[in-house]
């Protein structure tokens, strides 16, 4: 057998706006294997929400992923009205919908536009990112951020969608839905993009089942999960939409996959712009002024997948524990599959194809000694250690 080489992919990399670095162990132009480093990127999430007031946290999980923004925000509001027995408004649950679906389209406009970028389509690529501005426009409108929107707090929304800006979205809402017709067109007829992405990092559904993938990840492989209609929330059992899934649980699945979900976004943010026009302006919140000692999860559908958070509190203002875990934590680990016995020009999509986020899956850890089960390093030696070996680094460098 041939010597096998090691390629990396990372840490710092066109392909990778964050850093990881993923070693892939080839013979010839076949990966054999891949193994991957983390810890690049880790930031303390966890443990700063503990130090901040509820709301404060609101604002602190927004910035886990700038992507995503809005899906950690409505799983902390999800575990927080749990512990509160809180009921939110229906006007509030509709504009926390839109937000959410808002959200899902510019994302996976997006990851479409990267992934036309990774196979040298840039034309797709300046579509997607071209129609992707719309939406960011309309969340300027809305909250006056582009990204970070700041519309979540327990017990409701911090702004009210108005029913005069209610034209200007159904107007793109409309243009969107041409624009995607256009996308889907490229990419589903395209003979030069099925023949790079059809039979590409396939992850079948056994593999789903044993990495416990999630998302778009996860339904292009058949299997059909949805917090939004599996754990019913905001307003999504209010209107009506579909699970969108796929069978070849290769690249172009999880392409088709992502793309059909646009127009569910759209359907389901038209439905609730309905729902605005029936409920009384302003009635977006209830007002919650203590939160009382108790244990909530909140789980929401991200772009990538489920988000979880479970927070306890003890009748304090702050999170006593708050733990979080993002889409990507899971579907990451999938790329051992995916890559593994493709060619070395088809990893970097294999691995793009769960559009995966890398900060949100970084953790500080104790190490356990596996045979005595005592600990060896708890955090703080951790962070010694790896001060010692940049400073070896450097010198050596």
């Amino acid at each position: 057998m041939s010597e096998k080489k090691v390629i990396p992919i990372g840490p710092y990399h066109p392909l990778q706006e964050e850093p990881e670095l993923f070693k892939l162990y080839c013979e010839g132009e076949i990966v054999k294997d891949v193994k991957w480093e983390t810890g690049y990127n880790h930031r303390g999430i966890e443990k700063l929400s503990e130090s901040k007031s509820f709301d404060q946290s609101f604002f602190l999980v927004e910035r886990i992923c700038g992507i995503c923004s809005t899906s950690h925000p409505f799983a902390f509001a999800n575990a927080m009205e749990e512990i509160a027995c809180v009921e939110v408004p229906d006007r509030a649950k509709y504009i926390r919908s839109i937000i959410g679906e808002l959200e899902r389209i510019h994302s996976h406009l997006l990851w479409v536009g990267l992934a036309g970028h990774f196979l040298g389509y840039d034309t797709v690529f300046m579509w997607a990112w071209k129609y992707r501005e719309p939406v960011l426009d309309l969340f300027e409108m809305i909250s006056g951020n582009r990204n970070s929107y700041a519309m979540f707090k327990i017990g409701g929304v911090r702004r009210d969608i108005e029913n005069a800006k209610i034209p200007k979205i159904r107007e793109v809402l409309a243009f969107l839905k041409k624009k995607v017709d256009l996308l889907t067109g490229a990419v589903m007829d395209d003979p030069v993009i099925h023949a790079r992405t059809k039979g590409v990092g396939v992850i079948t559904k056994e593999d789903i089942m044993e990495y416990c993938a999630v998302g778009p990840t996860a339904r292009a492989s058949g299997v059909d999960i949805d917090v939004r209609r599996d754990d019913p929330h905001a307003a999504y059992p209010l209107v009506d939409w579909k699970v969108i899934t796929a069978q070849g649980g290769d690249v172009f699945a999880k392409a088709e996959v992502r793309l059909l979900e646009m127009y569910e976004s759209i359907k389901i943010i038209e439905q609730c712009l309905n729902g605005l026009g029936k409920v009384k302006e302003g009635d977006i919140e209830v007002v919650v002024k203590n939160i009382p000692a108790g244990i909530g999860t909140g789980r929401y559908e991200a772009p990538r997948g489920e988000v979880f958070h479970f927070v306890k509190t003890i009748g304090t203002n702050s999170p006593a524990r708050h733990k979080i875990r993002a889409p990507s934590y899971v579907n990451i680990a999938t790329f051992k599959k995916s890559c593994v016995g493709q060619t070395i020009s088809d990893a970097a999509i294999s691995l793009a194809a769960v559009d995966p986020c890398y900060c949100c899956t970084e953790r500080m850890a104790a190490v356990y000694d596996y045979a005595t089960g005592e600990k060896v390093l708890n955090g703080v030696e951790i962070i010694e250690k790896s001060k010692r070996k940049s400073d070896e680094i450097r010198r050596n460098s």
